[in-house]
């Protein structure tokens, strides 16, 4: 059994090596239609650079603290809103339809528009990752709730559970599944939102190290952009199926 984890984790990284390989052949393969795609050592060598003199660090602490703080506040009122228009009727009716009506309209169409009331900084950013957590944790909360098997509400007033008792016993563990779900889409909406909000976020963070390495076509700073939100992303999902082991552990009993 041992044996085969170890085989499925080796697998794993199958395809991000072949994918370095591909950027190497190109590289050097490509000619000079290429001539732009920085080489790999040319990404370490920035990397160390940037390192060395504290500015990688402070992009990372920045934009890190900003990811956190948006996931908090998202997670925290998705996940309050979608017990409550999932629990309650009422609710549902005034609350759910204004919520979708606002979850299709895109992200950066709203940016003007909190550029106005926000300005340029850490609020912006902090307040368009907390919308890209919330839309994530609100469906796949209410989703959770809405889908509970109706039987369990007969079974609920067989037994004469309260309403509380109904609602921690049955609703909460019965609908964390999909709040779960709704943690891994989150982690990852995070990422996404949190390089487009800082792009014009003035002068710090991984989206403004991004955006400044674009204008002055240094790729090598891109990529090493892009291979620090992979490893986030990892990370964010490593969190995400250590979360999903602890509390769906009666899954595997």
């Amino acid at each position: 059994m041992k044996n085969k984890r170890e085989v499925k984790g080796y697998f794993q990284w199958l395809i991000p090596i072949l994918l370095i390989l591909l950027w190497i052949t190109a590289k050097y393969k490509g000619g000079y239609k290429l001539q732009l795609l920085p080489a790999p050592l040319e990404v370490i060598q920035r990397t160390l650079e940037m390192f060395t003199d504290g500015t990688l660090t402070d992009y990372v602490l920045v934009s890190a603290r900003r990811a956190f703080t948006g996931l908090f506040f998202g997670a925290v009122l998705g996940y309050f809103l979608g017990m409550l228009t999932g629990v309650s009727k009422v609710a549902n009716v005034f609350l759910n339809t204004t919520i979708q009506m606002f979850r299709t309209i895109p992200m950066l169409a709203y940016q003007p528009i909190l550029i106005i009331f926000m300005g340029i900084g850490n609020t912006l950013a902090i307040f368009m990752v907390s919308m890209g957590v919330f839309f994530a944790m609100y469906l796949n909360t209410y989703a959770g709730v809405q889908s509970l098997d109706k039987g369990l509400d007969e079974m609920a007033s067989v037994y004469g559970f309260t309403r509380k008792e109904y609602f921690f016993d049955i609703v909460l563990p019965g609908s964390l599944p999909s709040v779960l779900v709704g943690v891994r889409i989150a982690l990852g909406s995070m990422w996404m939102m949190l390089i487009a909000a800082e792009s014009v976020t003035g002068d710090s963070g991984l989206g403004y190290m991004a955006s400044h390495a674009r204008e002055f076509l240094q790729m090598d700073k891109i990529f090493l952009v892009l291979f620090i939100y992979a490893f986030f992303g990892k990370m964010s999902d490593v969190i995400a199926r250590a979360l999903e082991k602890h509390f769906l552990r009666w899954r595997n009993v």
